[in-house]
């Protein structure tokens, strides 16, 4: 029997484990932190040995092959010993995906991926096809390949889980747009994350498809001096195409192998430049699926959105209160304050991953009318931003922060949380903070 060893015992590497039992592995769970009870029940009922707080090498260096979470960087002390020894370590996705004959679509970028992951199934579910949801988001690729039988998955993929493939290939990726993010786990350097989320058409052959931002200039530099067999179908809000997807008088027009679909602008539920983009690459999947175009219609038109993603949570005294948690960047942040249309109170701070604040300058100096800095370490933003708005105060938990903006807020303002940064400083994870601050909101 082979022996398949699990680093880290979360979603992805507990759905790992449960497949590879299923499949005839031998298989261990090493964790170096602790493992969360309900998946410590999972392991336990399924019979499959585990640790925590540990990583014993006799047990692990003798793999056949070793999953690796995504959160554990390729530097950890215990992956260069794999390295060293040729045992292949590889990502869920790549672990998983010769376990089913589903077709998949691959989702990724620095932003957008949810929220087009979350359209591109809402899409093809109200469509009547068989569809699971997985990768970064909801339960793992991998669990669902164990348990169900979907015709058709959409998922979710980070860069780090694009590092660990070798074979595995979408038939229709699309790549929302690159910024720098993450930059401290690609030794700092921007073309290490580019090269990393380009993986995903690695292994496309002339029957796959790309759908790309053909606005975003990394991606499209990319594209320029280096190839990919799939046929590409770019989106864009100036240009129009032959074949793609854009924007023309206020409409959205998508033409796909000689079939078109337009939508008037107004009608499609989600808000903003960013999400019309969003909208447009969910779409080119749609027409290369051939759903009809009432259904795209209806679905486009109905779609709630993500939560912690520009969600707007109550009306306070006229002014509205909106969650952003999940922009962990400074681009992400910057399409939230592109979107605002008046005075703004500004939640920011968390752990920055390398970021550079003068991106946001011309927006803030426009928008914000004050600065909330909700962070351990907060001097980098103070230092660029010191002397653009007038107020400016630090505070170290989410209830002063919604408090203390609403003390500076009049009618007719808005306070948007969105970070730019990481949320482990003070906070669990993106989903902690943006539930504290809905919290917090409805403490008001």
């Amino acid at each position: 029997m082979k022996r398949l060893v699990v680093l880290g015992g979360g979603e992805s590497g507990v759905g790992t484990a449960i497949l590879g039992k299923k499949k005839g592995y031998t298989v261990f769970v090493s964790d170096f932190g602790k493992i969360k009870d309900n998946y410590k029940e999972v392991l336990i009922q399924n019979d499959i040995p585990w640790e925590e707080e540990q990583h014993t090498e006799s047990l692990i260096l003798n793999a056949d092959v070793v999953m690796k979470s995504p959160g554990i960087p390729d530097k950890a002390p215990i992956v260069k010993k794999l390295i060293a020894k040729e045992i292949p370590v590889i990502s869920e996705i790549e672990f998983t995906a010769p376990f089913t004959n589903a077709m998949t679509i691959g989702i990724t970028g620095s932003n957008g991926k949810t929220t087009t992951t979350m359209l591109v199934y809402h899409l093809l579910q109200s469509a009547g096809l068989n569809v699971g949801l997985g990768g970064n988001i909801g339960k793992s690729f991998a669990w669902q390949v164990a348990e169900n039988d979907f015709d058709i998955y959409v998922l979710e993929l980070s860069s780090f889980q694009l590092d660990g493939i070798i074979n595995y290939k979408p038939h229709i990726a699309i790549l929302t747009n690159i910024s720098p993010d993450h930059l401290d786990r690609y030794e700092y350097k921007y073309e290490n994350y580019i090269a990393s989320k380009f993986r995903i058409t690695r292994n496309q052959t002339e029957s796959d498809y790309l759908i790309y931002d053909s606005d975003d200039e990394a991606t499209t530099e990319w594209l320029t001096t280096n190839k990919t067999k799939a046929t590409l179908i770019p989106f864009s809000l100036t240009q129009d195409f032959e074949q793609g997807a854009f924007i023309k008088n206020n409409n959205m027009e998508v033409r796909i192998n000689h079939e078109e679909f337009i939508m008037e602008t107004e009608y499609i539920a989600l808000e903003g430049k960013h999400n019309m983009k969003n909208a447009m690459a969910a779409t080119s999947v749609a027409k290369i699926m051939q759903i009809r175009n009432a259904t795209i219609r209806e679905s486009l038109s109905n779609f709630q959105g993500v939560e912690h993603r520009l969600e707007k949570v109550l009306k306070i005294q006229n002014v509205q209160y909106i969650n952003d948690s999940k922009a962990t960047n400074v681009n992400a942040t910057f399409f939230a304050l592109d979107s605002m249309n008046v005075p703004t109170v500004w939640i920011v701070g968390g752990v920055d991953k390398g970021n550079d604040y003068n991106e946001l300058m011309s927006l803030v100096r426009e928008k914000v009318k004050a600065i909330i800095c909700l962070g351990v370490d907060n001097k980098k933003i103070i230092d660029v931003f010191g002397n653009v708005v007038d107020i400016m105060i630090e505070v170290t938990n989410m209830n002063d922060a919604v408090k203390m903006a609403q003390r500076l807020t009049e009618k007719g303002d808005a306070v948007l949380l969105s970070p730019a940064c990481a949320s482990f400083d003070l906070f669990e994870n993106y989903e902690d903070r943006g539930q504290q601050f809905k919290q917090a909101v409805h403490n008001l």
